[in-house]
């Protein structure tokens, strides 16, 4: 496109799109109209080939452009365009401020995302710690008969409180996931679909950025793999951690074998190495985060967004001291703060940016579906 194109397509500035309910999603259409008359940064990550395949944007495929990005911030510093120039493009933070609207959009209750974005550390620690004493007054009706974890609190409170706080915002990520898949045009998945995304997903392909040498987060122009590794960390360390609470339940249940367990059982052999990878990813994520300019983000979520990291990083630390703690009369606090950190993560998971996972997940397998039609 000339640079006569590019002029008129200026014309359309951010002023234009201050008001409505749709602001955030306009202001990011105008920007990818200009990046696609460009296309400077075309081999990036997948955004851009994505891009091309449009003349224009629907409100559905901005949606999904904005899932499908990273937040590498490779483009914004490669950009020609950024301020001061009068185009003043941010497409990190265009897509970025868009992605967070559509998970608060399609997740139910719409308000509650909202609200921890805006306050997400206050409400992560009152919410831990109210779970907290919940469990401390379990501990204090607790059945005389228990052995290991079941002296402290009791099975039947523990199931219970697991059950609740796991399915019921499983359920509701679901429906909002498949409320965005109708949103962005999504089709039939296939196997190819499929494996096409969760081969992305797991290499981390969108975070090695355009010269395969990582993300421009936390430096500036400066290429680092620093935050690929540390997302590689917590999500094979929370899959390994997922798996030690499986195998558990299944010795549990199946063969009547209660935790704690020994190190060389299924649950430590998974949540050991599962709790290190998670610990060392989150506090890694923590220190990236503290670095990086925010105004390339959702400045407004910042805090949510920190509060999700600090938690999960929390829970896999506490789990990691409650197994060195086994056997000691530091189990009884210990358990009870980690399941506090537990609970309050999972109840959480819909309204923080974990919920960025499976909407990724959905965005990567949509964009398979494109690549292939």
């Amino acid at each position: 496109m000339s640079i006569d194109a590019l002029g008129t397509l200026s014309n359309r500035t951010a002023v234009d799109f201050d008001t409505g309910e749709d602001a955030a999603i306009n202001e990011a259409r105008r920007q990818l109209e200009i990046c696609n008359a460009c296309r400077y940064c075309e081999g990036y990550c997948s955004v851009f080939p994505a891009m091309t395949l449009h003349r224009a944007f629907s409100d559905g495929e901005v949606t999904q452009l904005a899932n499908l990005c990273h937040n590498c911030r490779g483009c914004y510093y490669a950009c020609q365009y950024t301020e001061p120039h009068e185009f003043n493009l941010n497409l990190p933070c265009a897509l970025a401020e868009v992605r967070v609207e559509s998970w608060e959009k399609f997740i139910w209750p719409n308000g509650l995302a909202a609200l921890f974005q805006k306050s997400g550390m206050a409400l992560a620690g009152a919410l831990a710690a109210g779970i907290a004493f919940i469990l401390i007054i379990a501990y204090a009706i607790r059945p005389e008969s228990g052995e290991g974890f079941y002296a402290v609190i009791s099975h039947t409170v523990m199931a219970t409180l697991f059950t609740v706080t796991s399915f019921l915002p499983l359920a509701l990520v679901a429906v909002g996931v498949w409320r965005y898949w109708r949103h962005v045009g999504g089709e039939r998945v296939t196997i190819r679909h499929l494996h096409d995304a969760l081969v992305d997903a797991g290499k981390l392909k969108n975070l090695s950025g355009g010269a395969a040498e990582g993300c421009n987060y936390e430096n500036e122009d400066r290429y680092t793999m620093a935050r690929r590794w540390a997302h590689q960390a917590v999500m094979w360390g929370f899959v390994l951690c997922f798996a030690a609470t499986s195998s558990g339940t299944v010795l549990h249940y199946g063969f009547g074998m209660e935790a704690p367990y020994g190190l060389f059982s299924l649950p430590k052999l998974f949540g050991v190495p599962g709790g290190i990878l998670m610990t060392l990813g989150g506090i890694g994520l923590i220190a990236l985060k503290l670095r990086a300019e925010k105004n390339l983000g959702a400045p407004a979520v910042w805090g949510g967004e920190m509060a999700f990291v600090v938690l999960l990083t929390a829970t896999a630390a506490t789990g990691l001291a409650l197994y060195w703690a086994t056997g000691t009369p530091g189990v009884r606090p210990l358990l009870i703060a980690h399941l506090g950190a537990v609970f309050a993560l999972y109840l959480t998971l819909p309204y923080t940016k974990m919920v960025h996972v499976p909407f990724r997940l959905a965005a990567l397998v949509r964009d398979a579906q494109t690549k292939g039609s």
